[in-house]
């Protein structure tokens, strides 16, 4: 068994080294499971403290654990990369907020709080980028797919979980528009078709 300096050394190594978040399960492989969950955790807590005023930090996201650069310089780090980051345009992120908040939706249930169609370059420029995907089918005539995000959306946004997101009424807010109700099924509007 590894010294508890060394275990936390180790544990540094392998996330600096990681592109990807490293989930507890992977860290436990380090150490061929000697180490249990609680004591990983405990390391990991002690490294964050280690690294906090420094220019990158230890995180939790819903994949695991990362380390990346502080908010605060990354307009910097921005400076250096050769390719810009994507823009999506009003109607992608609109989509993508959509199916953050009400997911599982369908396609129509998309179409129906934004009032406009949804092409399907949206669906696919959201599914390519890896933070949406199908995850069932709804059991109405056609079986339309439902939609909802990925970890790697959260892992994106540096959040462990949908209850991270910003409330909606604050969203609403930034881009001056009114939250809207979650769309209506048949049994609760009393409706036959």
């Amino acid at each position: 068994m590894n010294s508890p300096f060394e275990a936390k050394r180790i544990l540094e190594a392998a996330l600096l080294a990681s592109p990807e978040p490293v989930g507890l399960t992977e860290l436990k492989r380090l150490f061929d499971d000697e180490v249990d969950s609680d004591h990983i955790r405990g390391l990991l807590a002690e490294l964050k403290e280690e690294w906090s005023g420094r220019a990158v930090e230890l995180v939790s996201v819903a994949s695991g654990w990362r380390f990346q650069t502080r908010v605060e310089f990354q307009g910097f780090i921005e400076r250096l990369q050769q390719d810009k980051p994507a823009r999506y345009s009003r109607a992608v992120m609109e989509t993508l907020a959509i199916i953050a908040y009400r997911q599982p939706v369908t396609r129509g249930d998309i179409e129906n709080i934004r009032g406009v169609s949804v092409s399907g370059s949206i669906i696919q420029a959201l599914e390519g980028r890896g933070w949406i995907e199908v995850i069932a089918y709804r059991e109405t005539p056609g079986r339309p797919a439902l939609y909802a995000t990925t970890r790697k959306f959260l892992d994106d946004l540096g959040l462990r979980s949908l209850e991270e997101l910003p409330p909606l009424e604050e969203i609403a807010k930034t881009i001056q528009v009114e939250p809207v109700a979650p769309p209506q099924t048949q049994e609760a509007t009393g409706t036959d078709g």
